[in-house]
C-alpha cells in the first residue's frame, strides 16, 4: 500500500511501508533529461548530475562519497532520456542521514569551477570508454536513426566538443531552471512510517519555492535509415527496429508480450531459433523502451560478419510469423508467467518498489499497482497480439544501425533490400 503527498511547492512525495525488511529506498526524481537539452547543450542533465557529488557548502566530495559507506548504505544517481534520478539505500536507522544527504546534495551543490573542469575531463573519459563499447553505442546509433534531428535521438552522455564548451553559468542557470521542487517526485520504500517520512521531507522542500517553466514536448517524426559504423571490432554489433509504443498506450502489455515471446529470455523464439539451434551469435534479444509520448522496439545481436545475411533472414522470418500466423496459447501462457514472475520477484527489492513509485508516477501521474499489472496482462489475447505485431513490427518500416568492420554499408543495404 502506497501514499501520495503533494506539498505546498508541488513537489510529491510517495511513500510505501515494506515492515519485512530492515532497509530503506529514497530516490529523488528530477523531471529533466537528455530530451530536453538543445543540441548545444546536450549532455547538461549527465553533466550536473556529476556535479551533484563535487561538494557543498557543508560537505566536501569526500564527505558525499564516505557519509554513507560508513554505515553500509548505497548512494547513486543515473540520467535517462526524460529523468535523472539521485537514490540511496540505507538500513531503517540511517534514513535521516541518507534525507539530509541527498538534500544537502541538490540544492546547496557548490558548482565550483576547478571541480567542473575536473569533472569534464572524467566526463570526456567516459565519451571515450562509451565509444569503445560498441554493444552499447549502438544502442544510441539506432536511436539517432529513428529520431534522426530530434532531441530523442541524441545520446544522453553529450559529445567531447558540446561538453568542452559548457560553461560553469550555463551549466547552473540549466541547473536552477531546472531543479526547482515543482519538478521533483520524491520516492520512498521500506521499513518507514509515512507520516515520519513527510515530516522529515517537508523541512526540505516546503522552504524551497517552486517556479514555474512550462514545456512543451513535441513527439519526433519516425524515419527510416541505415547506418553503418565502420569499427575495427571482432564482431558486427546491429540492432533492427521501429518505433514503438509511449508508456501509458492501452496496447502496453500486448507490446511487452510480443517482445517477450520474441527475444525477452533464453525461451525466446530468437534465442532458439538463432543461438541454440544454430549457433549463429552468443547474445541476441529484443527490447522495448517506452517515453512520454513515443516507444522504441529494438532487435540486436552480436555476430561475426560472414552470419550477418543469414542472422537477419532468420530475425526478419520470426517477426513475419508472428504478424502472419500470431502465437501459439502455449507461447502466450508462458511469457504472461514470465512477466508476472518477474514482476513480483522485483518487488521483494526495496530499491524496484521504490523505483516503480517513482517513474509510474512521474509518467503517469497515479501510481499503477501489482494486481492491476497482472490484470491487464491477463486480458491479452493471440488475436491483440497478431494485430498489433502487424501494426508496429513491419520490417519495411525497419531501420538497422550497426558497427563493425565495414567497407561501405552496400552489401547490408542490398541483404535489408532483398528480406523486406
Amino acid at each position: 500500500m502506497f501514499n501520495l503527498v503533494t506539498l505546498d511547492n508541488k513537489t510529491k512525495i510517495l511513500t510505501e511501508n515494506v515492515p519485512h525488511v530492515r532497509s530503506v529506498s529514497i530516490g529523488f526524481f528530477v523531471d529533466i533529461g537528455s530530451r530536453y537539452e538543445a543540441p548545444d547543450i546536450n549532455g547538461a542533465s549527465h553533466f550536473i548530475e556529476h556535479l551533484m557529488f563535487k561538494g557543498t557548502s557543508r560537505r566536501t566530495a569526500k564527505d558525499i562519497a564516505e557519509e554513507l559507506d560508513a554505515v553500509g548504505g548505497q548512494l547513486n544517481a543515473f540520467t535517462t532520456k526524460e529523468y535523472t534520478c539521485y537514490y540511496a539505500r540505507v538500513l531503517d536507522e540511517h534514513f535521516d542521514l541518507a534525507v539530509d544527504l541527498l538534500g544537502d546534495m541538490l540544492f546547496e551543490s557548490k558548482f565550483d569551477p576547478a571541480d567542473i573542469d575536473k569533472e569534464r575531463n572524467v566526463i570526456i573519459e567516459e565519451i571515450k570508454m562509451y565509444e569503445d563499447t560498441p554493444d552499447e553505442l549502438v544502442h544510441d546509433i539506432f536511436a539517432s536513426s529513428i529520431w534522426r534531428g530530434h532531441s530523442l535521438g541524441q545520446p544522453i552522455i553529450g559529445t567531447a566538443d558540446v561538453i568542452n564548451g559548457l560553461s560553469r553559468d550555463r551549466l547552473y542557470d540549466y541547473y536552477k531552471t531546472h531543479y526547482n521542487p515543482g519538478r521533483i517526485i520524491v520516492a520512498v520504500a521500506g521499513n518507514i512510517s509515512h507520516d515520519g517520512v513527510i515530516d522529515r521531507l517537508r523541512r526540505i522542500f516546503e522552504k524551497r519555492e517552486s517556479k514555474e517553466h512550462p514545456r512543451q514536448i513535441n513527439t519526433p517524426a519516425t524515419q527510416r535509415e541505415i547506418i553503418c559504423r565502420s569499427k575495427e571490432t571482432e564482431q558486427v554489433h546491429l540492432i533492427v527496429g521501429a518505433p514503438g509504443l509511449k508508456l501509458d498506450h492501452e496496447n502496453i502489455y500486448v507490446m511487452q508480450i510480443i517482445n517477450t515471446i520474441l527475444g525477452g529470455g533464453l525461451s525466446s523464439r530468437l534465442f532458439q531459433e538463432i543461438r541454440e539451434k544454430r549457433g549463429l551469435v552468443y547474445s541476441v534479444y529484443s527490447y522495448h523502451s517506452s517515453y512520454r509520448d513515443t516507444g522504441l522496439f529494438g532487435i540486436y545481436a552480436g555476430l561475426s560478419k560472414k552470419n550477418v545475411d543469414e542472422v537477419l533472414e532468420l530475425v526478419f522470418k520470426q517477426v513475419r510469423d508472428i504478424q502472419v500466423n500470431g502465437v501459439k496459447e502455449e507461447e502466450m501462457h508462458r511469457a504472461k508467467e514470465q512477466l508476472k514472475g518477474n514482476l513480483y520477484l522485483s518487488l521483494e527489492n526495496v530499491n524496484t518498489r521504490m523505483s516503480r513509485l517513482g517513474k509510474s508516477q512521474l509518467y503517469l501521474g497515479k501510481v499503477v499497482t501489482p494486481e492491476e499489472i497482472i490484470e491487464k496482462v491477463n486480458k491479452v489475447n493471440i488475436g491483440d497480439i497478431q494485430e498489433l505485431a502487424k501494426e508496429v513490427l513491419d520490417p519495411k518500416g525497419f531501420s538497422l544501425a550497426s558497427i563493425g568492420p565495414w567497407d561501405d554499408c552496400g552489401s547490408l543495404e542490398r541483404t535489408i533490400k532483398n528480406l523486406i
